[in-house]
């Protein structure tokens, strides 16, 4: 199994406090002769190890190669999809309408956030906030949050979207990877939000921007395609 290096420290800090408990585990086992106690404790101790280790995964995805596909910047599940207007994210729109595509991360699934397409990061803003469940909708707006500003590339065509890591009410610590200037391909890693946690992805609400997912759909950072763009069509260009 490979672990992401966003884990380093907790499956290595993790890894030492393991070997000191199942220690004393061999302690209870062979000094004071109690088997019946010290394995099952052992077992224990391996089994939440390695459950903390899994949360860190980074299994390998396949990245769809079409060009005018958006996949999804996170796993989990779609809560919900909403068309935002008059909103300070607009703004970065050009004050055009835009899409709200809401991603709930249980701590079964993996943490990872992936760039939708080709970008290049214009900007980035933390928000310090609360931890509501980030199933709520109250998570969208008070949450801890970074909010990743990009230039988007599908085809020949540039767009804005906006990328935004929220944490949840077990996540405490975001962690992004992506500064301005700099560039990720489709697919490519750019951090994580450890523990529970909520990914929104903003896109144009154009008629050349076509979600191909809905309420419900489970998803796959990197491999699951969440819009497809109409090669025909002409994207408003930001002045």
């Amino acid at each position: 199994m490979k672990l992401t290096k966003y884990g380093l420290k907790e499956w290595l800090v993790g890894g030492i406090i393991s070997i000191i408990l199942l220690g004393l585990c061999m302690v209870l086992v062979f000094y004071f002769n109690k088997p019946q106690v010290g394995y099952p404790l052992a077992a224990l101790v391996c089994i939440v190890y390695f459950a903390l280790a899994a949360f860190f995964r980074d299994p390998k995805r396949k990245i769809p190669e079409d060009g005018n596909v958006l996949v999804s910047p996170a796993d989990g599940l779609i809560k919900d999809i909403e068309l935002v207007k008059g909103e300070d994210e607009n703004s970065f729109f050009n004050n055009q309408d835009t899409i709200r595509v809401g991603i709930f991360l249980s701590v079964l699934n993996v943490h990872l956030n992936r760039a939708p397409c080709d970008i290049t990061v214009k900007d980035k803003k933390y928000r310090k906030g609360k931890y509501h469940d980030a199933r709520s909708p109250l998570a969208s707006k008070e949450n801890e949050a970074m909010t990743i500003f990009c230039e988007g590339k599908a085809l020949d065509k540039t767009f804005p979207l906006i990328v935004r890591q929220i944490s949840g009410a077990i996540a405490k610590r975001i962690v992004c990877d992506a500064e301005p200037d700099k560039s990720f391909k489709k697919g490519e890693r750019f951090g994580m939000i450890k523990f529970g946690s909520r990914t929104e992805l903003y896109l144009p609400a154009e008629q050349w921007m076509n979600l191909t997912v809905k309420i419900g759909d489970k998803v796959c950072a990197g491999e699951t395609v969440v819009a497809r763009l109409n090669s025909d069509m002409k994207p408003k260009t930001k002045k």
